[in-house]
């Protein structure tokens, strides 16, 4: 159970998501710097409790009308081996020290855990209370299983999602399943019907209004 400490981090995560998103492929250009406030997401638990893991949503509010992105962060005390090019920056947490902070998309723990929230073997957890399920996040659960073991991915940003190519082990996993993560959150979306299992959560507008969309669908690709 992940413990959620309400203190300071330096810089915190919406200053280093400031530098990090324009350079994404994904990130919906204004001609100005991102103007980021949090509207949203939850968290789940690491069972070993090491990997501080977030879905994120962090809405601009810098163009003409605000975009809402999806950003999974994990947070590690020590270096991810490998994994340089997902590194949005370290940050000085007041109680933890110093953090690592990954785009969640390239952690192996984090998609193994959202991997078991498609299977039914996670429970979305409140984004700012520690022990506190969070029931309006929604899953549709695979109808196959998906993973017993580690999992192993490429990871490819498009223009508005990032697709996770995975090969999970265990014998009750497929060789290989597409895990595709909605960066720019459109209201009211809903997964394509090909989908074996998806995710779906809300957020806010900057003026208030209420949306809801999906954060994550799973596809299986064969044995």
């Amino acid at each position: 159970m992940a413990i959620i400490h309400k203190t300071t981090m330096t810089p915190t995560k919406l200053e280093l998501l400031t530098a990090w998103l324009p350079t994404r492929p994904w990130y919906v250009g204004t001609g100005r710097a991102p103007e980021l406030s949090r509207t949203g997401g939850f968290r789940l638990d690491d069972p070993e409790g090491e990997v501080g893991i977030e879905f994120l949503v962090a809405t601009d509010a810098s163009g003409p009308a605000p975009v809402s992105y999806h950003v999974p962060l994990s947070y590690r005390g020590a270096p991810l081996e490998g994994s340089g090019q997902a590194l949005l920056g370290t940050s000085e947490h007041g109680v933890l020290g110093r953090r690592w902070i990954y785009d969640g998309t390239h952690d192996p723990v984090l998609v193994a855990q959202l991997l078991a929230l498609l299977q039914g073997r996670a429970e979305p957890q409140a984004q700012s209370r520690s022990d506190t399920p969070d029931p309006s996040v929604g899953v549709r659960v695979a109808g196959t299983p998906v993973a017993t073991g580690g999992v192993t991915t490429s990871v490819t940003d498009g223009s508005h999602d990032t697709l996770v190519a995975v090969h999970a082990t265990g014998s009750a996993a497929p060789a290989s399943l597409n895990l595709r993560v909605t960066r720019v959150l459109e209201p009211g979306a809903t997964a394509p019907a090909d989908t074996t299992g998806h995710v779906t959560a809300g957020w806010r507008s900057p003026d208030g209004g209420e949306h809801r969309g999906v954060f994550a669908a799973l596809h299986h690709t064969g044995s």
